[in-house]
């Protein structure tokens, strides 16, 4: 358990008390207030809050930190950026750091032939960007997208988000062209035949294929759920691309850069996307992102067609560029993989014992984990409340973890690569306490 909150500003009242105040006051109340914790440092795989609680995180501000808080090496570069310049705009005068990051991003994605890129800053503007590249490469307008899919926060995106509490309450209307069909999820009775199916009638009631310029998927769904997209479907679906001309679009902002056990999920299946975007983790915490793909396609729009002021930003390169120099030197590959491995069966573990919290589905890819909660063992009837409730209980005790999901039932958990195994070993334990009520 963690040391009870200093008292601050009065007897009666915490700093932490003060800053949720204080929070309340400035911030609109659509930005979620997120956990009642403010950070005061971090380090690896560790927060320290305010009150100077100690906190280990699985959530990793939501798969940003792939190689932890501050790692030294994505440090160092950063420093070293600060004392040369840190803003130029990209698209006015060039720098080196952002060629680098471009080069690596080709030599690493899993898309043969001539490559390109482009740099924005966030997933959002990665995803928007895509669609743009996609429609100027193909001449046409409409995009199907994914039941449970999250592709971010501005229009567009919200519109291809496959989830409408929190995300797309009170926004509407969202652009048009933009056609959804169920992801496949057999513990919850939707197959791959399945998916295919509601494909084949879209194309036949609703959309023709000739106007589509994209499929746009996430190889494991992250906000969704954690699903996992099939080597079987993800081949399926490159065929049914390639037999219309429709761009085969991978969203791998939260299972990039190393999160599965490879620098791209693409790569367990051996499927070839089209285009690739991808954020979160490729700059170590720092705001970056970027959208690779083949050289032809990522070349159709015009010149000036594509930019953004902050787009590529020189720190966050350098971030990325240390980023790039962690993963080699640490073989964090292999330790995403083995990560995966453990908690998986740890978590098996736990459910065999059918004690406590019942937990439903268990799944993974590497080091991106997940479980379902459920209303009773053996069933399959989600139950946010208890997810809810489980993530309240591990924060408690010096756990930060998240839940995901349409309805919020999955624990996702997003553990550093870098996190020492006894630190690991330490929140897993926590989890494990607080799924079985133990003190």
């Amino acid at each position: 358990m963690n040391a009870p909150a200093t008292k601050a500003h009065g007897a009666n009242r915490t700093q932490t008390e003060d800053l949720l105040e204080r929070r309340a006051s400035v911030f609109t109340r659509g930005m979620s207030a997120g956990q009642p914790v403010f950070a005061a440092k971090a380090k690896n795989s560790e927060i320290w809050d305010v009150e100077g609680r100690r906190f280990i995180d699985f959530g990793g501000g939501i798969a940003v930190l792939n190689t932890g808080h501050r790692h030294p090496t994505v440090m160092k570069r950063v420093q070293e950026q600060l004392d040369k310049y840190t803003h130029t705009c990209l698209m006015v005068t060039p720098y080196e750091p952002a060629v680098q990051v471009a080069e690596k991003l080709i030599e690493i994605a899993p898309i043969s032939g001539p490559k390109k890129v482009m740099l924005v800053t966030t997933g959002a503007e990665a995803v928007e960007n895509a669609i743009k590249i996609a429609r100027a490469h193909t001449g046409r307008s409409d995009v199907v997208v994914f039941n449970g899919a999250f592709h971010g926060r501005t229009l567009l995106a919200m519109a291809m988000t496959g989830k409408v509490v929190p995300y797309k309450t009170k926004f509407g209307p969202f652009p048009g062209g933009v056609w959804r069909v169920p992801y496949p999820i057999e513990h919850k009775g939707i197959s791959v035949e399945d998916t295919f199916e509601a494909l084949k009638w879209l194309f036949k009631t609703d959309v023709d294929p000739k106007n589509v310029a994209a499929i746009v998927i996430e190889p494991v769904q992250g906000e969704g759920g954690f699903y996992i997209a099939s080597p079987e479907f993800l081949k399926r679906l490159r065929a049914l691309c390639d037999e219309h001309g429709i761009l085969l679009v991978a969203d791998e902002i939260q299972t990039g850069f190393g999160r599965t056990g490879k620098w791209f999920a693409m790569e367990h299946s051996g499927v070839e996307p089209d285009l690739i975007t991808t954020a979160k983790s490729l700059a170590g915490g720092f705001p970056l992102a970027g959208i690779v793909g083949k050289a032809d396609i990522m070349d159709a729009p015009e010149p000036g067609g594509l930019g953004g002021t902050y787009a590529g930003n020189p720190v966050a390169c350098a971030a990325a560029l240390g980023v790039f120099e962690a993963f080699e030197a640490e073989d964090l590959l292999d330790k995403s993989a083995k990560q995966g491995e453990l908690i998986l069966k740890r978590l098996k573990a736990i459910k065999r014992k059918k004690t406590g919290r019942p937990i439903g589905d268990i799944r993974g890819l590497g080091g991106m984990t997940a479980f379902e909660l459920v209303t009773s063992h053996g069933g399959n009837e989600p139950d946010p409340a208890a997810a809810k409730a489980l993530a309240a209980e591990c924060l408690e005790r010096g756990l930060m973890i998240l839940t995901c999901g349409v309805y919020g039932e999955t624990v996702r958990l997003l553990a550093p690569l870098t996190i020492q195994p006894k630190v690991l070993k330490e929140g897993l334990d926590i989890l494990e306490a607080a799924l079985l009520g133990q003190k």
